[in-house]
Parts: C-alpha cells; structure tokens; sequence
C-alpha cells in the first residue's frame, strides 16, 4: 500500500506555516492491479529489485507537478536501512515544504519500466542515486541512472550520488564486488542496456557525492545530516523572499553588511536596519536574508511586525516563529508560554528575519536575548524607531541606517517603473528630473510615482502630477509615512509640525532653534525628549551646524497635515499653501510697531505668524501651531519696508 505525505506550505512569503496530512494515494484500480502483480512476483524472487521514492512540493494531483527530489536505491541492500532513515530525514527537515510520493513496491524482472518513474525523474531537481553493492545488478537501477545522467546533461538538474560501501573506482571500472554483482546479472540485459548502463556508471564516479565509509568514519547518521543540509540549500533557492526586479542602489550596502557578516562569530547575532519609511529597509533585509538562507536548516521571516500585532497579537507571530523553526504546529495562547519555548527548544542555529518592529515589547518577545539561540544564529531585524535596537537587551551588534538614493540612481529606479527601460524617452527627460525632484530619493516614492505614470503618455497628466507633488506626497506613500507620525505622541507630534513648518534648514540655526526650544518648554512640551523622539524615529537629524533637518517628503507630509487641520484643526492656519515661508500678515506690512522681541524682522519668515488683533497697549495675541502666547511688536516702517 501507498502512503502520501504532505507537508503543506502555505503562504511562504507571509507566513511559512507548515500543516501536516496523511491521506491515501489517487491510484487508478488498474494501477493496483499492476502494483498487486508486481508485489506478488517481489515476494517469489530472491533477489530483490529497484525501489525509488520522490520528494516534491504539494502538488493538484500525483500525476504532475514538479518534483524536489527524486532518490534511486537498490532495494535489496538499503531500503530498510540506511534509505529508509535518509527518506524521513528528509521529510522531517522541514524548512523546504516536501510531499513525498514513495513507491515501496519493486518492479520484477520481466515487468515493463514505468512510465511514473521517468516522469518522475524528468520533474525532479534533485537526483540521488544511492550507489550500493548491487545497484548496477538491477536493470531498473541501471535505468533509472541512465536517465538521470542524460538529464543532467541536457538540462540544471542536479545529481548528488551517495557511495554506499562501494568504491567509486569499482564503479568507475566495474570491479570488485560491484562489479561481479553487475556482470553476474549482464548476461539478462540487452546490449545496449549494457552500454548505456557502463556509460552512466562512468560518469557518475566522477561526480562529486559522498563515500559512506570515508565520511565521518563511517557514521551514517552524521551522513544522512550533511546529504539533507545539502538538498535544502539548493532547494531553498526556489523558496526564497519575493524582490522586485527593479533593484537599484542596494549593491554596495549589500556587499558592506555580508562583508561584516562574513567575520567569524562564537554566538548569535543580530543586525539591525533602520531608517524612514518607504526607504528600503525591508528589501534590503530580504536581500541578506536570501543570501544567508541556503546556510541554515531553519529559517523564518516574519513579516510586517507592527500591523500584524496590532491586527493579531504578539502571540501570534510566536506561534508563526516556533511553527517555522521547530516544523511543528504549535498555538502560543500566553507570551510568556511562547517566550520559554522559543528560549529553551530553539536548539540549531536559526535565520530570523523581523520585519517593521517598532516597539521594544515586540522585540523582547521574539528575540530578547543572545542566549535564547545556538552560535551562528542571525537575527535581522527592520525599524523605523532607532530606540528599538538601542534598548534591545540583545545587544544589536551591527546597525545600518538606510539613506534615501542619489540622483542617478533615482532616475534609474523611476525609468524602469515608468518606462521599463533604464531611460526616459527625449520628450520626458525634463519633467521626469522634476518629479525625481520631488521625491528625495525615495525608494518607495519613485516606485508609487513612475508605476502611477506608466504608459501615460499625455504630458499634461505628468505636469500635473509634478505640481501635485509639490505640495504633497502622492496618497500612497503618504499613508506608509504617516505610520510614523501616527506613532508619536500628542507632544511630539506637535513640536514635528513646528519643525516642519518652521524650522528646517538653515534658518534652524542657533540662536533660532534655542528660541524654539524656550517656546516649547513654556508650552510643556518637554523638547529635550521630544527632539530625541524624533530623531530615532528617523523624523529628522540634527546638522553639522545644529539645524533641524529632514527628508522632502516627511517635511511636505507634515505641512500637509497641517494644512488639513489635523490634528490642530481649531488653529487658524499659519502657513501659506505655497509654503514660501513668509506670513501673509507681515509681506501686506499689517505690523506696524512693538517691542523687539526677535533680532531681526527676517525672523517673521521663519516663523509665518499670522497676527490677529492688536491691543491698544500694542500687545498681540497669536497662534503659533494652535498654542497661544503674547509677543510685542516694535518694527520700525524702514525695516518694514525691506521685508
């Protein structure tokens, strides 16, 4: 009887959660009855026959689908043994989603070569053929090599032989006790069986594949380990993170982390990748993530960190993890449940990818310290919020803060979204630099831009969208940098919208940006704290000369929401919609006099305030971002005039 065993994968990109299934095989009657003849003639021969079993991703149905691994063994010496525990090996290694298909009945001499077999053969990516004592006194093993080597001229299947107690030499020459085995049984094959049979024994010596009695000193079982790390590393090629095709600008900063991750390390460790959002953290972590993958027998990424705690739990993302790495179905209800399973079972060095962790409970329930792992372990782990890695009792061990694109590499990354080439067409070449203009180098800026404007080939609509980008991001990448801002609190919110408003670049300067942070503590906002927020948040930087700065974007973001009234909708509005940074108040020369309270009346650009009523004692009351203070005003008209 035959046993079909699925491993399911689902969801890999997401979720790689592994099920399990028994259920009988899709076998047609007259199949049984041929396999019924077949098991009967098995059981009157002494000899024994050619057994084989496939490993292969679940398919629609047995009869097709492609296949992983395709084993060939001589029945008679290693299906009870050293076959059959590389067989269960294989299917419990788990990280790489198996069904496997395998055939315990032998074909009988006389009996017509199946047709499954060579189907089988044909849809595999991997073949093993375990080369034992009397392999080559079988026709259906000589066969089945012989068809295994002419694919492996013809196309990039992979063949991986297993030299089980025999001497590749005496397979090569056919001598020794394999090679009477073979010419005790040449006589009952056809010539040309012969031949091919000689010319595929020939060519497989040759190949690179293990020698039982020479590796380990003979220990099977560290054997069958090395053969199923083997198989899962060239399978895990074909299960790796999804990337888009339009890579650009991620060559050297890859090169510069997988030169670090080279350095030989006694424990786990743990990059961390931070930076805004939309800058690329999350495709350059799954960059290193498939690189890494084919070195390790357990991996798992956990996707979108942030949003699927929120919408989920932690304990959710536990089960996922400990489902990835153990291969086992596992529901954590409590997370201090999850937290000793993941510290106490978590046995063999794991890959880890955490995507868009943004709080350090997060963390700490999946990865909160060094020893919870085996040596050679890696965590990788994406932020927006620096704080994260700085407080992780994991001690990050190498940070990496991703910056926006240059200009070339901008343009570059537009075209292939816009134009799907690696240029713009002559008539588009001047306001595709305009739009790049517009975007800061980011990433997911030009990405939602150029593939908005694909096969859009009325200028009119590009030079509205270059106008529209102006004054505000485009909706889509807007909603990714909001996830930032919507993460602050009240405070801190409101000293981002001063800066965005007020104080970004030069004009942030001392003794400006003192001033701002004399008006904020009046106004009980905490401003030490707050601007330190900001900063691991990837909000904004602090220059060379102590100005505040920030990306395009996050600055045209926050000016939007200002303009919106939210959350200050009650304020009157300081800005102007063009964001020229001069109060409509002071360019109409509505000021006419009061005390100096700022140095200089170029100081009114900075701060675009819009006065209201002035009182007899020339006392204003403003708005500043919804906060209302008193300044007096003594401008003289000359220097009103130079405004």
């Amino acid at each position: 009887m035959h046993l079909l065993l699925f491993i399911n994968h689902f969801e890999q990109q997401q979720k790689s959660i592994f099920s399990f299934q028994l259920c009988p095989p899709q076998i047609n009657m007259d199949k049984e009855k041929s396999q019924g003849k077949r098991k009967r003639a098995e059981e009157e021969s002494i000899e024994g026959a050619s057994t084989s079993s496939f490993i292969s991703p679940v398919p629609t149905n047995i009869g097709s689908g492609q296949y992983d691994v395709f084993l060939s063994f001589r029945g008679l010496d290693t299906r009870k043994a050293f076959t059959d525990h590389l067989y269960h090996s294989l299917i419990k290694a788990g990280t790489v989603p198996f069904c496997v298909f395998r055939d315990e009945n032998s074909i009988p001499i006389g009996e017509e070569f199946g047709s499954e077999i060579l189907d089988a053969i044909a849809r595999s990516k991997i073949s093993i053929p375990i080369i034992s004592e009397n392999y080559a006194s079988s026709k259906w093993c000589l066969c089945e090599l012989i068809h295994i080597m002419d694919r492996n001229k013809s196309t990039s299947h992979i063949v991986l032989p297993i030299f089980y107690k025999v001497d590749p030499s005496d397979v090569r020459h056919l001598k020794g006790s394999f090679g009477e085995a073979f010419h005790s049984r040449k006589k009952r094959f056809d010539e040309k069986d012969i031949q091919e049979g000689q010319r595929a024994l020939n060519e497989v010596s040759y190949l690179n594949g293990w020698e039982s009695e020479k590796f380990a000193d003979g220990h099977e079982g560290k054997l069958i380990e090395r053969v199923v790390e083997t198989v899962t590393s060239k399978l895990q090629e074909d299960f790796q993170l999804d990337l888009p095709k339009q890579l650009v600008g991620l060559d050297g900063r890859l090169k510069e982390i997988m030169n670090w991750i080279g350095n030989p390390s006694i424990h786990a460790r743990m990059i961390g990748i931070y930076g805004m959002g939309g800058i690329g953290k999350t495709t350059l972590a799954k960059c290193i993530y498939n690189q890494l993958s084919n070195k390790f027998m357990h991996v798992s990424f956990l996707q979108d960190v942030r949003e699927t705690t929120r919408r989920h739990s932690i304990t959710y993302l536990q089960s996922q993890l400990i489902s990835d790495i153990l291969n086992e179905k596992k529901e954590v209800s409590r997370i201090d449940d999850g937290i000793n399973i993941i510290k106490s079972r978590f046995r063999e060095k794991v890959l880890i990818l955490l995507d868009d962790i943004d709080d350090k409970s997060q963390l700490d329930s999946l990865a909160r310290e060094r020893s919870w792992f085996m040596a050679g372990s890696m965590i990788i782990v994406t932020t927006r919020n620096e704080a994260v890695l700085d407080q992780s009792e994991f001690e990050v061990d190498y940070k990496y803060e991703l910056y926006g694109l240059d200009k070339v590499q901008a343009l570059l990354l537009f075209n292939r979204h816009a134009f799907r080439m690696d240029h713009s067409p002559r008539d588009f070449e001047g306001i595709s630099g305009d739009i790049i203009s517009t975007t800061g180098g980011l990433p997911l800026a030009l990405q939602v831009v150029g593939s908005y404007l694909y096969k859009k080939t009325n200028i009119k609509v590009w030079e509205d969208v270059r106008k529209q980008l102006q004054n505000q991001p485009h909706r889509d990448v807007q909603k990714i940098l909001q996830i930032s801002y919507d993460a602050l609190e009240d405070g801190h919110k409101q000293i981002f919208l001063d800066i965005v408003c007020f104080f970004i670049g030069p004009t942030s300067r001392p003794p400006i940006n003192h001033y701002a942070m004399c008006m904020w503590e009046d106004c009980g906002l905490y401003p030490s704290q707050g601007i330190e927020e900001l900063k691991l948040r990837c909000l904004i930087k602090i220059g060379d000369a102590g100005e505040f700065m920030m990306h395009d974007q996050l600055r045209d973001l926050g000016r939007s929401i200002f303009c919106q009234g939210q959350p200050l909708d009650k304020c009157s509005g300081p800005l102007d919609c063009n964001y020229r940074g001069a109060s409509r108040v002071v360019r109409e020369k509505m000021v006419k006099y009061g005390t100096p309270f700022f140095s200089s009346p170029s100081y009114f650009n900075i701060f675009n305030l819009i006065y209201s009523n002035i009182s007899s004692s020339m006392n204003r009351c403003s708005y500043f971002l919804g906060k209302k203070f008193c300044v007096n005003v003594h401008l003289c008209p000359l220097q009103l005039n130079k405004l």
